[in-house]
């Protein structure tokens, strides 16, 4: 009877390995992948008439558009620069900070024209030299009937950028009435 349970016990084991043996080399299978080496060849084109139709149609508005990027220029008041002196309408203004030191802290306070003498806050930034002594950011004039923006009549002309806080001079830009193919320009008030 001795043997009997022995045997038992030894066939119990041996299943139990086997039925390791196999969730290993079932598990073992699956991580491996076969890639395709693709080096040295060369993809295709494949023309797809409703993507070259559109291709066409925004090439087409790009031509008769009178927008046309302007180079970059990087006009700097202290630790502040911005890319441009004129911006299309839907076209994004690039502020660069850098080199702040550690008592400078105040707002960057984005003025736009209300009339030829008078202007509105459109928006701050705040900067803070002991946080951040460089940063980037941007913005973007846009109609906004929350700000009282309703036309581009209310977007062209003259802004400023104004650095609260210390003794930087202004930097003033202008947005012409040159627009960004695609921007949003209806009037919302």
């Amino acid at each position: 009877m001795k043997n009997v349970g022995i045997i038992g016990i030894a066939g119990g084991i041996g299943v139990f390995v086997v039925i390791l043996v196999i969730v290993f080399t079932i598990n073992s299978e699956s991580d491996v992948a076969e890639v395709e080496d693709t080096f040295g060849k060369e993809i295709q084109p494949i023309e797809i008439p409703e993507i070259q139709e559109k291709l066409d149609a925004i090439e087409k508005i790009a031509n008769n558009s009178k927008y046309k990027p302007l180079e970059r220029e990087w006009i700097t008041s202290g630790a502040f620069q911005i890319d441009r002196s004129e911006y299309a309408i839907g076209e994004n203004v690039f502020i660069r900070i850098g080199g702040l030191s550690t008592d400078e802290k105040g707002q960057i306070a984005i003025m736009r024209p209300l009339n030829v003498t008078h202007y509105k806050v459109y928006f701050t930034i705040p900067f803070d030299g002991t946080d951040k002594e460089s940063a980037n950011t941007y913005f973007t004039p846009q109609i906004s009937k929350l700000k009282g923006i309703c036309s581009i009549d209310d977007l062209i002309g003259k802004w400023t950028l104004v650095f609260r806080g210390t003794n930087y001079s202004n930097i003033n830009f202008e947005i012409t009435e040159r627009i960004v193919p695609g921007t949003n320009i209806e009037t919302v008030c």
